[in-house]
């Protein structure tokens, strides 16, 4: 089993699917309106923005957590958490064994919180 799609909610879907586009730094990869729906598929899991979904806080992963919050403070995205050691995995049961866990938590153009998660190797 595996997760195949995350709805997040929207109140404005064209803001919100600039907004996303230029987070994940690709096209929507489908639209549909009516109803008003947008989908990307990132890494094969679709985000869906939906004005009829409930707020998700929603993690993603990336490469430089310290570069992405400052890529997202550049063009005036509200950073309302730093990155952070969360903890260390000691196995591999949710992450790579021997790596920190970092986060950092934003707010998109919808008001939502949404996670970033960094795996660096521990020190």
């Amino acid at each position: 089993m595996a997760i195949v799609q995350v709805a997040q909610r929207v109140i404005d879907l064209d803001r919100a699917e600039a907004f996303y586009a230029s987070f994940l730094r690709q096209a929507p990869a489908a639209r549909f309106v009516p109803p008003g729906l947008v989908l990307f598929n990132p890494d094969g899991v679709r985000l869906l923005l939906d004005d009829k979904a409930p707020s998700a806080l929603i993690y993603f992963t990336v490469d430089d957590i310290d570069a992405t919050v400052e890529r997202l403070r550049a063009v005036g995205v509200e950073i309302t958490s730093e990155p952070h050691i969360i903890f260390q995995h000691a196995d591999d049961r949710i992450g790579p064994a021997g790596h920190d866990e970092w986060m950092a938590f934003f707010t998109d153009s919808e008001g939502n919180t949404v996670g970033l998660v960094e795996h660096r190797p521990s020190a």
